[in-house]
């Protein structure tokens, strides 16, 4: 597969599914994608995808977060992507989400065992077109920290904030 390297090119994928998404009428304006990270090289491969599939499936819990941690634990055989290989620290799981997570996502994200987690747009920009994200606080990202969870947001914020306000012309926002 192909070899991701920067930050950048792996928060793009996840803005293109959340995108797509939207542009295909699919489910709400959220895309996330969990790669698997050779710590030595640096090189990360995609392990699996996750797109809002709220409305279609009439599922509240299927948010794009939840939905690739579901799919790459499935992939992988485990419950847990913190070392579910047994590899010891060469290899790490990263999950790149389009937008900051709502309360259940960042709450997956706790016990899924990825390493790291990457965030596009911010809290704020998905309220102003209606979502209520839930109790997500600094706190919140504080806690991850303190478990072992490195935290990066704001990364092409602005290209992930410009589909939630094309969402927030065309789409549901269904948890008011």
């Amino acid at each position: 597969g192909k070899a991701y390297e920067t930050d950048e090119e792996m928060m793009k994928l996840a803005i293109y599914l959340s995108s797509q998404n939207v542009e295909n009428n699919t489910g709400g304006p959220f895309g996330c994608a969990i790669f698997c990270r050779n710590i030595q090289t640096n090189q990360a491969t995609l392990v699996s995808i996750g797109m809002n599939r709220v409305v279609p499936l009439n599922n509240s819990s299927l948010h794009g977060e939840m939905v690739a941690i579901q799919f790459a634990q499935s992939k992988l055989g485990c419950y847990s992507l913190n070392d579910p290989e047994g590899k010891g620290k060469t290899f790490q799981y990263e999950l790149f989400t389009s937008c900051e997570p709502c309360a259940m996502c960042l709450g997956g994200t706790l016990w899924s065992g990825v390493s790291r987690l990457v965030c596009g747009a911010v809290k704020d920009d998905a309220a102003s077109i209606g979502f209520d994200e839930g109790p997500v606080f600094e706190e919140s990202y504080k806690h991850l920290e303190r478990a072992g969870v490195e935290v990066k947001r704001n990364c092409l914020r602005d290209d992930a904030a410009a589909v939630l306000k094309k969402y927030g012309e065309v789409g549901v926002i269904y948890n008011r």
